[in-house]
Order: C-alpha cells, then sequence, then structure tokens
C-alpha cells in the first residue's frame, strides 16, 4: 500500500476539469453510509492546485491516527473547505443515497467561495429526493486518485468519528466510542440489550 497517492497521477482529473475551463474546483467526499447510527456527512475541499500534503490518500486506506493528524493540515492548507451531515431520522425519511446526496450538496453550498465544478466521489449523483445540482464529474475510487477527494474524505471520515464520540458520552451504554455506530457484533449485543436510540437508524435494523 501506498502512503500517499503518485504525485504524478494526485491532480489529474483536478487539471482535465481547467483543461475544460474550469477555474474553482472542489472535491467532495462522504462517510457513514454504512452504520446504524448516527449521521452521514460530507465535505467539500477546494486545495490551491497542485499542493502537496504529505500522506494524502483516501481515508480508508489510513490509521486513525494518520487521519487525526492530517485532518488540520487539510483544514490549514485548503483554500475553503465545508463539513454537512444528514441525521438518522431524515436518513430513515428518506434513504441512505438520497442522504448521502443531500449532505454532498449541503457541504459544497456551504463552502465560502462557490466552485464551478465539483469532483465527486463514487458513480452515483442523485437519489429519489436528492442530487448533486452543482456541475460535477463521479469518479469511481476517487478518493484514491483526487487530492481534493482524499481531503474532503478525511475531513469527512473524522468529524463523523468525533461526532460519534460526543454521542458515546450522551449514550454510553452503546459503546459508540469503539465502532462509530458500526454493525459489530458488539453493536449489535448493545441494541439487543438495550434496544435502539434515538440515534439509530431504524430502517438499518434489520437483524435484531
Amino acid at each position: 500500500m501506498r502512503a500517499s497517492m503518485d504525485k504524478a497521477e494526485l491532480w489529474q482529473y483536478e487539471g482535465e476539469a481547467q483543461a475544460d475551463g474550469h477555474r474553482l474546483i472542489c472535491g467532495c467526499d462522504e462517510a457513514g453510509a454504512g452504520p446504524l447510527a448516527g449521521p452521514v456527512y460530507a465535505a467539500a475541499v477546494i486545495l490551491p492546485f497542485g499542493v502537496e500534503i504529505d500522506g494524502l490518500n483516501d481515508s480508508k486506506k489510513l490509521t486513525e491516527k494518520k487521519r487525526e493528524a492530517l485532518f488540520p493540515v487539510v483544514k490549514a492548507t485548503a483554500l475553503c473547505w465545508a463539513v454537512a451531515r444528514v441525521d438518522a431520522a431524515e436518513i430513515d425519511a428518506t434513504d441512505i443515497l438520497s442522504a448521502r446526496m443531500k449532505a454532498m450538496q449541503l457541504a459544497i453550498d456551504a463552502l465560502e467561495r462557490q466552485p464551478d465544478f465539483a469532483l465527486i466521489d463514487g458513480n452515483r449523483d442523485h437519489g429519489q429526493t436528492a442530487a448533486i445540482t452543482t456541475e460535477h464529474r463521479c469518479i469511481v475510487k476517487g478518493d484514491s486518485l483526487s487530492a481534493s477527494i482524499a481531503a474532503a474524505s478525511i475531513l469527512a471520515k473524522v468529524s463523523r468519528d468525533h461526532h460519534m464520540l460526543e454521542m458515546a458520552k450522551q449514550y454510553p451504554e452503546y459503546a459508540f466510542e469503539k465502532h462509530k455506530g458500526y454493525g459489530t457484533k458488539l453493536h449489535y449485543e448493545r441494541l439487543r440489550q438495550y434496544g435502539p436510540s434515538p440515534i439509530h437508524r431504524r430502517t438499518f435494523l434489520k437483524n435484531l
């Protein structure tokens, strides 16, 4: 596994967008699509073109310690950044794909400088009730291929982890600090013991 993305590939998609005439390009990614509890988070980041951030990579390929170390670096390096979330109740009321799209568009809309183009991680840009409305390009495994998306993946993941640590204080019986809401054996054991909390996604609780 590479410690960071190859410099020659790092800015390929941003460069292609610039060649098409776009000038302010953001990367966008989400975190927390799969957990049984808590919000889905998204982040949007505009980096100075060509900037090097040592160790930058898809957040899933980094240790928690490395993500935490990169979190303030990305925020300090970015021209601007924003984080948004959609809570469990809205996920239940709509669907997780729509919630992911809404969170990403909310993050883009919250940027201090509005981009004219967005690089979106994945191959989906709309759900039943929400869509990416900023002009954009979807990139499969974009968090491993684009500097901007990788930066967004780190902000989304770490922001969600921090939120779930706060939820662990509010609902200590579920041990959110250990699993961040994902469907681990421990989490299912606590759910069977205590039942769902207000931050659980009821539509995800199929195996109780």
